[in-house]
């Protein structure tokens, strides 16, 4: 609430300050000032310059040795291209090289295999394979492992795509194709049937036993093993393959059976360590298919392949006899009796139901060279 007055109703007092008798002192105060210490000025700058050329040195140091790293890792990978032709190509240069994926040759439980040329007019197996689940960093570990690879009797590969989900691998192509389809023509005689079994063997031994890797194929059959233009033998279709540590007892690794039915060997049913020994019951089925002329996936006369053919051998009086009774009527009778013998013994010694009395890939070979020196010789 306000209240208004007239003016002259309060008395108004005017009141000052008189400050003409302030008196102003001068207070007495002494500032020291202190001698700088020259040696000490020094000193730091110096720590100063020296510190800034050392982080520089270091830096220049890193520089040189990052670049030096990159260099010695692109000429190295340039020279295993040079050298093994070996490289990762995108996924448009393979739907380039293949059509579109429109040229398909093959395919199997691991993929579809298509031709195609490549952009130095190389022609080229492309296998799109089904199992996409695999890691990028852990494909590219297997595929560079078995791009190492370098033996005669082993399909070349020449490289790989990993992007995104897609994995494929790239091959040199065959011309003759595969085992598989020579054996259900009339091409294939004796001569060349005993030297496929001989470079196959030689290929497998390579596998488990002479390069740096220990590599388990795990599905050793005709589809996989390919012919070139001279008919010798390349096993194929590493898309399954396993590099493994040497000297094991054996490998529990594997989360899911691998291989193909009527090839496989019993460790894989029964849930035993996977040694090379189901290698070598795979390559003893495929011997008896080259012999026999027969399917192991079908059955005869319902019965497996080695069944069939152990009851055909205790029918027999006679070896002659009961390999008559197995041979393959493509062959006509044409065939070097020695040598067969030989390749049966060979085929059943690898398809024992206890792996400690399989042989191994090289024995294999050894055993069926010693046949074939004995043969020449006489």
């Amino acid at each position: 609430m306000y209240l208004k007055v007239p003016k002259t109703s309060l008395p108004i007092q005017e009141t000052g300050l008189d400050c003409s008798s302030t008196v102003v002192k001068q207070l007495n105060r002494t500032y020291t000032k202190h001698q700088e210490n020259a040696s000490l000025k020094y000193v730091v700058r110096f720590a100063m310059v020296v510190g800034s050329v050392e982080l520089g040195v270091i830096f220049i140091v890193r520089c040189f040795f990052i670049r030096t790293h990159r260099i010695s890792s692109a000429g190295t990978q340039n020279h295993h291209r040079i050298t093994t032709g070996f490289r990762k190509f995108t996924l448009s240069e393979l739907k380039k090289a293949t059509q579109g994926f429109s040229k398909e040759i093959g395919r199997g439980a691991g993929g579809v295999v298509y031709r195609g040329m490549l952009s130095d007019h190389r022609i080229a197996a492309v296998k799109r394979l089904h199992d996409a689940y695999q890691g990028e960093a852990e494909f590219q570990a297997e595929v560079s492992t078995i791009g190492k690879l370098n033996h005669m009797n082993l399909t070349e590969m020449w490289g790989y795509c990993a992007e995104g989900k897609h994995r494929l691998l790239v091959y040199k192509y065959m011309e003759h194709g595969s085992l598989a389809e020579q054996l259900s023509s009339n091409s294939l005689g004796w001569e060349k049937r005993f030297d496929i079994a001989v470079g196959t063997a030689k290929g497998l031994a390579y596998l488990h036993e002479e390069c740096l890797e220990w590599v388990l194929h795990c599905d050793v059959k005709p589809q996989n093993i390919l012919l070139d233009s001279n008919y010798q033998p390349k096993v194929s279709d590493f898309g399954l393959s396993r590099p493994l540590k040497r000297g094991g007892q054996g490998n529990k690794g594997f989360s899911k059976i691998r291989g193909t039915r009527g090839y496989m060997a019993p460790e894989w049913v029964f849930n035993l360590p996977i040694t090379s020994k189901v290698d070598v019951y795979s390559y003893g089925m495929v011997l008896l298919e080259m012999i026999s002329g027969k399917c192991p996936a079908e059955e005869i006369e319902n019965r497996r392949l080695v069944t069939w053919v152990r009851e055909k051998m205790k029918q027999a009086t006679e070896m002659s006899s009961w390999i008559e009774m197995i041979i393959d009527p493509k062959l006509e009778g044409k065939y070097d009796k020695g040598r067969m013998e030989i390749l049966f013994e060979v085929a059943l010694k690898c398809v024992a139901e206890d792996r400690d009395e399989r042989p191994t890939m090289s024995q294999v070979v050894e055993m069926l060279l010693h046949q074939e020196n004995d043969s020449e010789l006489v």
